[in-house]
């Protein structure tokens, strides 16, 4: 058990550090535009005209919905919260 222990902790200290996909100096932007988006998005959900198949009102709340939530992370992970 302890030859297998040492071996991954042979490999945990070798490995790199983690490196983010996303420029941290981009995060403002990207929780800006994101929630920005979403604003304009809920606003026009807000002025379609009901009808019998609700696809542009679905379509609009699911986009409106993931723009919300990634931009919320975003602007969590600018202020210093990382989620």
């Amino acid at each position: 058990m302890s030859d297998t222990y040492a071996s991954i902790k042979a490999l945990h200290s070798s490995l790199p550090a983690f490196q983010a996909p996303i420029s941290i100096s981009l995060l403002p932007s990207i929780a800006f535009i994101s929630l920005l988006a979403f604003f304009v998005l809920t606003f026009l959900f807000t002025t379609l005209p009901k009808s019998k198949f609700p696809i542009a009102e679905l379509s609009t709340a699911l986009i409106a919905s993931a723009l919300a939530g990634g931009g919320i992370v975003a602007l969590f992970c600018t202020l210093g919260v990382y989620v």
